[in-house]
């Protein structure tokens, strides 16, 4: 069995653990330079306030008092996702991120009334020792985990906590009701070439021959058709749909602590990150930084820092990405430690056709930016024609007009920020 931990209205929640204040009241977060509404508490959402709403056309709700819109804090939900990951470890080994608010939790060995019982324990700790409210589905499969948390958070009956078993009464009928455009991996085109096929819900779809899908479609539904079945068929970066983090990182061949060397395995990581990113068409907003030292090696000093730098704007141009990772590494590095492993998650992903641009831009601004994308074009196709690797980037200077718009944002909670901090003076 496989669990989904989701973490419910993840920005709103963490700056609610700080500002309790704000607990039942409509919280609202906002995008790189406060442009529109990327997150929103269950009150902002019954407002009629949706997703990508512009900040200024709410600005007269925000002086009246009735909703309160924060600026993005990526150190904050950082700091946060790797706390709650932290709970998760202490009760399962095979914990897998998805996203900086979705992981997946492994429950093998446990029977019926033992996986539920660890369902809700999950559900109930990470309420309790992080502040943030989750919901939790667990299934055989990643599909069904997903299906199941979403039932979880949605119908009020399984108060978070959904555990479906393939063949179970309840797992049929709660496909039956499940229209097909909530099975993950299934867009909308695919939607409409399933409706002509008479395959609506994903109980039709779960009904269907696996190998008629296949020769139909492709291996990728045929996939998703075995996983409502009950079949394992998809790791954790297998979903067709675009990857909502991208990580790239590596052990390394022996221990170090030699800051050079610890640069140029983070350096080559978020390149490797970027060429991806593009590859899969999306802007990254924030880039996340970690290092690891060997747990097993209990007579070395432990210590495995992370730390996330928000990007200027969302963007795949590898420079930025360069200089965001080169800054965390420098904000979480310490003398004195020997590290196995060094790696780059990139985070908050968009689909990078569907960009908000601002509208100050300037026709130069504009220019360069065609220009920056050819020339990463013309890196991706030099290292697809040389092989990986063959042009690489350096570090460009941090530019002080990066600097952020965030006049909303939130102060640095976290302690690991005051680590940071103290390091830092």
């Amino acid at each position: 069995m496989i669990g989904l931990v989701d973490c419910n209205n993840f920005y709103v929640s963490c700056e609610r653990v700080f500002q309790p204040r704000l607990e039942g009241l409509p919280v609202g977060v906002m995008s790189n330079n406060d442009g529109c509404v990327i997150a929103r508490s269950n009150e902002l959402k019954a407002l009629g306030v949706e997703m990508g709403t512009p900040a200024f056309e709410l600005q007269q709700w925000v002086n009246q008092g009735r909703i309160h819109l924060l600026s993005s804090n990526y150190e904050l939900y950082g700091d946060m996702s790797a706390r709650v990951r932290e709970v998760l470890e202490e009760f399962s080994a095979g914990v897998e991120p998805y996203s900086i608010d979705e992981m997946f939790v492994r429950f093998d060995g446990f029977d019926a009334a033992a996986t539920l019982a660890l369902a809700r324990t999950l559900y109930r700790n990470v309420r309790q020792f992080t502040g943030i409210p989750v919901c939790v589905g667990v299934a055989p499969t990643r599909t069904l985990a997903k299906l199941a948390n979403r039932a979880a958070k949605k119908l009020p009956e399984y108060q978070g906590v959904c555990v479906m078993h393939a063949d179970g009464d309840d797992t049929r009928r709660l496909l039956e009701r499940t229209a097909l455009g909530d099975v993950w991996g299934v867009g909308r085109r695919l939607v409409e070439r399933l409706a002509i096929q008479g395959i609506e819900t994903a109980w039709d779809l779960r009904k269907a021959d696996p190998k008629a899908i296949r020769r139909r479609f492709s291996v990728t539904l045929e996939r998703t058709v075995r996983e409502l079945q009950g079949t394992p068929c998809i790791e954790l970066n297998d979903a067709a749909e675009p990857r909502q983090r991208i990580m790239t990182s590596r052990s390394f061949g022996r221990l170090t602590g030699e800051p050079g060397e610890l640069q140029d395995a983070i350096r080559q990581h978020a390149q490797r990150g970027a060429e991806k990113l593009r590859q899969q068409d999306s802007h990254a907003r924030a880039v996340l930084v970690f290092l690891k030292t060997n747990r097993h090696r209990p007579d070395l000093p432990q210590y495995s820092p992370s730390a996330v730098v928000e990007l200027p704007e969302p963007t795949d141009d590898s420079r930025p990405i360069l200089a965001a990772a080169q800054q965390g590494l420098e904000a979480i590095y310490r003398r004195g430690f020997r590290f196995m492993k060094a790696g780059v998650m990139l985070l908050d992903l968009v689909d990078a056709n569907r960009e908000q641009l601002s509208l100050l831009d300037t026709p130069e601004r504009e220019a360069q930016r065609e220009r920056d994308h050819k020339l990463m074009a013309a890196l991706d196709e030099l290292n697809g024609k040389m092989g990986k690797g063959t042009v690489r980037l350096g570090v460009p200077r941090q530019n002080a007009a990066w600097h952020l718009r965030c006049a909303h944002r939130t102060p640095r909670f976290t302690t690991r920020w005051q680590e940071i901090l103290r390091a830092r003076s």
